[in-house]
């Protein structure tokens, strides 16, 4: 289900898509300047999550013509959410001198796979985009990238990779978002065809 272009619905999620990935961008860049416990890109991180099930809800309605795909990567996506949110809190705790949850044991592992699910869940759009065609090939090979590169540049501390991928996340999709809408507004726009009998 598409939302109605212009409907307090489809701004929310377009808003919530585009604040979701530049505020994970720019705790990227808080943390690349300042370390993986820098608390403003902590905060600035555990927003962006929370935009993210909105934000993997509005690309997942792209693709339309890949229905399971679309619904498992939403499930994987909000799932992987909970994951990266967590690992926002995670660095704030540090950041005050508690315990590391990355290096805990027992219950504390938990932040692990659900971390994860978030590069799975883009992943998972990313391929259903190229499936389907429902936005520009070079953006969804984008997405695929990024999601891609983003667990080696959060587990192996690359901070300018991890700026780097989510710059072209945010590219990727906001340029993908807008076109589906000129897309979606056009064909609305676009007079039906009536047959002509000769």
């Amino acid at each position: 289900m598409k939302p109605v272009i212009g409907s307090p619905l489809d701004r929310l999620l377009t808003v919530s898509l585009l604040l979701s990935l530049a505020l994970t961008a720019v705790s990227s860049v808080c943390y690349a300047l300042s370390g993986w416990n820098d608390s403003t890109g902590a905060v600035l991180h555990i927003l962006g999550a929370a935009l993210g099930p909105l934000m993997i809800l509005h690309v997942a309605t792209y693709l339309d013509g890949a229905p399971l795909l679309a619904t498992v990567a939403l499930a994987v996506g909000v799932v992987g959410s909970a994951g990266v949110v967590g690992y926002g809190f995670n660095t704030i705790e540090v950041a005050l001198g508690g315990v590391d949850l990355v290096d805990a044991t027992g219950a504390a592992v938990i932040i692990k796979p659900l971390g994860l699910c978030w590069p799975l869940g883009l992943l998972l759009l990313g391929v259903g985009l190229l499936r389907t065609g429902s936005v520009p090939r070079a953006y969804a090979a984008g997405l695929v990238l990024a999601s891609v590169v983003f667990p080696v540049s959060r587990i192996a501390n690359i901070a300018w990779l991890a700026v780097a991928v989510d710059v072209v996340l945010l590219v990727c999709l906001a340029a993908a978002a807008f076109g589906e809408r000129a897309g979606r507004r056009a064909a609305g726009a676009t007079p039906p065809v009536t047959a002509v009998s000769g």
